[in-house]
């Protein structure tokens, strides 16, 4: 995983790109990579953990509706952290990320190892659901972060 940070740290800085993130279930694991990057202060912006329901709607403007609807693991919950995230953060690149990461709190519906995760650069916004294989909350976390570092990566 360190070897994709840099990498992506470096491709950030070449193109002159900044970043920010609000994420959820990884619980600071993606920040945390890019950070871990000598260098990284000149295209990182911040990083929020943003874990409760609370949190979602007081720092990212995630309406209460939406996730008294669809809940804070939906599709519609990781679009407006992300657009909510460009907005504060003013940056190239926001992502956004929320899931389920286990042990519990998984169902039929939403299954531990359900996480979705919001991108947007510019005017171009996306958000994708994945499954990980519940082998554990932290195989979900560390999945999910290489999957955010190559989507990150394959966005610039």
């Amino acid at each position: 995983m360190k070897k994709i940070s840099v990498n992506l740290v470096k491709s950030l800085k070449k193109k002159k790109l900044t970043l920010a993130i609000a994420e959820s279930c990884t619980g600071g694991l993606l920040s945390s990579s890019i950070t871990g990057v000598s260098g990284s202060s000149k295209v990182f912006k911040f990083g929020l953990v943003t874990y409760s329901n609370q949190s979602k709607n007081k720092i990212l403007k995630v309406p209460n509706n939406i996730i008294k609807k669809y809940g804070a693991v939906s599709i519609q919950c990781c679009l407006s952290m992300v657009n909510n995230l460009s907005k504060i953060a003013k940056s190239n690149i926001s992502i956004s990320i929320t899931g389920i990461a286990g042990p519990g709190g998984g169902s039929k519906n939403k299954p531990v190892g359900l996480v979705y995760i919001g991108l947007k650069k510019g005017k171009k916004v996306k958000a994708q659901k994945y499954i990980v294989n519940n082998r554990g909350r932290t195989y979900i976390q560390k999945a999910i972060v290489r999957k955010s570092l190559k989507l990150i990566k394959d966005l610039i």
